[in-house]
């Protein structure tokens, strides 16, 4: 049974990322859980999560582009910039015949400003950090939080649904992009004011939230009993070779040597009986250089 490799989980709304990994740990019998980035409480969706030794290949899952479904209510801003904060601001929705037609040349030339690589200013309520400590602590506080520009790249909104004060969009982007600062700003250029009434993740890279686990599955042992079975990262590490190992290689891999290269690629996953047991990178020599190994679960034995 594999013990180790990726989960795909519906999370619900009202849980943080971090309660979500509490429960796969339990459902694995492991504390060695991780995922592939987080979701605000308030939001649902695509959970990636990695268990035991696969928690190393994270910094190698490609997690982008990103694909979200929002709802972003007209009429007022919160201090959040979601449903979940207090009002700061209100102003009077766009005229219903405007948020009716997504052609409408006022939306479309809002939302235009509103793609491609930007310069967004995060919420307030963020995990950025300010002098060590995370926005959102000073936030509720009460502090005034100023966080500077990021460069977020959002490649593309489709238009859904609408009524007369709100627009359900779906909006692909880059890693580190805030739906909730679009829909704020979506608000000010419509001379408006907007906040993110819902959220939910689809998809973050080649991962689908139709193939992800309904979080009230994921029940204590359901892992390790093989009610849920874990996913081979493999599809998640996009554009990498695939370098089988025979036993040889496999004694070579474990004692740190190279590994002789027979495929082509600048970076390779290792395969021992088509389980992943490491990353490298190609020499020029035309050898694979281990960067990260997992060996010692039961995927390389």
């Amino acid at each position: 049974m594999i013990t180790s490799g990726l989960l795909y989980v519906d999370k619900p709304a009202g849980m943080t990322s971090h309660d979500v990994v509490s429960v796969v740990r339990r459902a694995a019998r492991s504390k060695r859980v991780g995922h592939a980035g987080t979701l605000d409480p308030f939001a649902t969706g695509l959970l990636v999560l990695a268990v035991n030794s696969a928690t190393r290949l994270l910094p190698y899952v490609v997690g982008e582009p990103k694909v979200y479904r929002a709802v972003i209510r007209f009429g007022f801003e919160t201090d959040t910039d979601d449903r979940t904060g207090a009002v700061t601001r209100e102003a009077t929705p766009p005229a219903a015949e405007l948020l009716a037609h997504p052609n409408a040349p006022t939306l479309r030339d809002a939302i235009a400003s509103l793609t491609g690589r930007l310069a967004q200013v995060p919420p307030a309520f963020s995990a950025k950090h300010v002098n060590g400590e995370r926005a959102y602590a000073m936030a509720r506080r009460g502090e005034v939080v100023e966080l500077p520009p990021v460069e977020v790249n959002v490649m593309r909104w489709e238009w859904l649904a609408s009524t007369p004060d709100s627009l359900t969009v779906r909006i692909t982007c880059g890693g580190g992009t805030y739906i909730r600062a679009l829909a704020r700003d979506l608000g000010r250029a419509l001379g408006s004011a907007a906040h993110c009434e819902s959220l939910r993740r689809e998809a973050s890279g080649a991962a689908h939230v139709d193939d992800a686990e309904p979080f009230e599955r994921v029940e204590p042992g359901s892992i390790v009993d093989g009610r849920i079975a874990l996913r081979s990262p493999l599809s998640a590490l996009g554009a990498v070779a695939h370098e089988p190992l025979d036993a040889a290689g496999l004694a070579a891999l474990r004692v740190g040597r190279r590994i002789p290269a027979s495929v082509p690629g600048a970076r390779g996953a290792l395969l021992w009986h088509d389980a992943v047991v490491a990353i490298a990178e190609r020499l020029a020599d035309d050898w694979w250089q281990p960067r990260v190994v997992m060996l010692g679960d039961q995927d390389a034995t």
